[in-house]
């Protein structure tokens, strides 16, 4: 397996794009290589994936009506 020459800080100031899949392949594995022997990294990346995956799922739920009428009320107000 290649070595992965990435920094930590590289990493993360990457991690969007990776997770998004905006980038070219060969920075694209040279992060994957960096994440399989960094745990820190990985565990970083680990929680952005399930973070988005739950922001992207929640948006699916309606929200209870106690909820919508108190925004409603909110907005009213202003």
């Amino acid at each position: 397996m290649k070595e992965s020459r990435i920094s930590c800080e590289e990493v993360v100031e990457r991690l969007f794009d990776y997770l998004h899949r905006e980038m070219d392949g060969d920075t694209s594995a040279e992060i994957e290589r960096h994440l399989e022997r960094c745990h820190d990294c990985f565990s970083r990346a680990e929680f952005e994936r399930k973070l988005r995956e739950r922001i992207a799922g929640s948006g699916q739920q309606v929200a209870p009506e106690r909820l919508r009428r108190r925004i409603r009320e909110m907005i009213e107000q202003f």
